[in-house]
Order: C-alpha cells, then structure tokens, then sequence
C-alpha cells in the first residue's frame, strides 16, 4: 500500500492523516497480523506508547481496527478490511496459538450471529480459538 492510499484510507474513515497517523497505519498494514501496543512500539521507535495507544483509540472509534483480546490481558489490533465508517463488514475468527503467543485471521471463518434477549442490543462479536498453530505443531 503505497503513502497516497495510507491517506486515502485514513480520509475515507473520517480521519484527518497526520505523521504519527499515517506511520501506525503503515505499520499496521505491512505486519498483516494482529499486533499488541508493544508489538507496534518496537517496531515504531519514534512514537511512545501512549502516542500509539491514543492513535489505535482514534482508529477504533472510526472502524478502521478490529480489536482481539487474546485471553491474556493482551490487546492486539489490526486493520480492518472493510471501508466503512459506520461498522465493520469483514468481521472473522482468529486463532491464538498457545505456544508462540502469535494471534492468526482466520479470514475465511465468518463470526456467527449471536442472538441476544429481547431488548439487548449487540455491538460487537469476538471469537478467539485458542490451541497450537500449525507452524509449533511441526516443531
């Protein structure tokens, strides 16, 4: 993904790009895995942890992350693939390997409907396999 569609991306989810900005949304797209704050922090030296975390809240409050808590205490996020500001279209699994802590999209695995009681109303579905990915099993 080149600068111009980092911006493009940024501004069609209604968010102004800015340096720090742009440099997380780089990040995030290169890694093409959900990634922790620390995860982000050592990968980008010139931003503190706080200045990402404040930049992931912005990205989630405008759909542009998905966020996956591994069961662990441990947030990790990830770009969404979805273009809407309004919601998350691309909503899918993720399976959290046990072994190598390493947090994989299963994106061909949809999130099932969940139906809530009456006078409920779901904002949003995570679903986390846990187990032993195929890269620790072979080991």
């Amino acid at each position: 993904m080149e600068k111009k569609d980092h911006t493009s991306l940024l501004e069609s989810h209604g968010i102004r790009p800015t340096v720090n900005r742009l440099l997380i949304v780089k990040t995030l797209a290169s890694l093409r895995h959900p990634v922790s704050v620390k995860e982000l922090e050592d990968s980008l030296l010139t931003l503190d942890k706080s200045s990402i975390f404040r930049v992931l809240t912005l990205f989630r409050e405008h759909h542009l992350v998905h966020s996956i808590e591994t069961g662990e205490g441990i947030v990790k996020y990830e770009l969404c693939l979805s273009r809407h500001t309004e919601g998350d279209d691309d909503e899918h699994v993720h399976f959290y390997c046990e072994r190598c802590h390493r947090t994989i999209c299963l994106h061909d695995v949809p999130v099932p409907r969940v139906p809530v009681p009456e006078g409920f109303s779901a904002e949003e579905t995570n679903v986390l396999v846990r187990g032993i990915c195929d890269r620790c099993l072979r080991l």
